[in-house]
């Protein structure tokens, strides 16, 4: 049975909710993994060589997610990379799909930056640190 466009757009939103959330917490339940695999499906059922490179990172970055290990400049760089592919593929995807994907593709991108920023110290944590540190 083929996926309807509207399960199609279902899965980008759905995408995007987990892309917002904290990475490492979504990947140890299996909803990330679910969506990353329902989401390399998708792809190869495009039949679409211009999406080859996006199911080789979503691949990459399942098995990197489902190792356990969480190395944050290959999940950034992963993220990053299909941030902008995801981006570029829109151009393929018709009607509600294509601001879905556009979106998607946004998200791929602030999460990448969220991952290689997360190591960073604010202003705030710094004080907050300081404060513990002097009790």
């Amino acid at each position: 049975m083929e996926k309807t466009e509207v399960q199609h757009q279902n899965h980008l939103d759905g995408t995007v909710n987990i892309l917002s959330q904290d990475l490492v917490e979504e990947a140890s339940r299996a909803g990330l993994d679910n969506h990353l695999q329902r989401w390399i499906e998708d792809l190869k059922a495009a039949s679409n060589p211009q999406l080859h490179q996006l199911i080789v990172d979503l691949q990459e970055l399942k098995a990197h997610f489902g190792s356990g290990s969480y190395d944050k400049d290959t999940i950034s760089k992963l993220l990053a990379r299909l941030g902008k592919n995801t981006s570029q593929a829109a151009v393929f995807a018709d009607g509600n799909t294509q601001p879905r994907v556009e979106k998607l593709g946004e998200a791929l991108t602030a999460a990448a930056k969220q991952v290689q920023d997360s190591d960073k110290s604010t202003p705030a944590s710094d004080l907050q640190a300081d404060s513990a540190s002097s009790k």
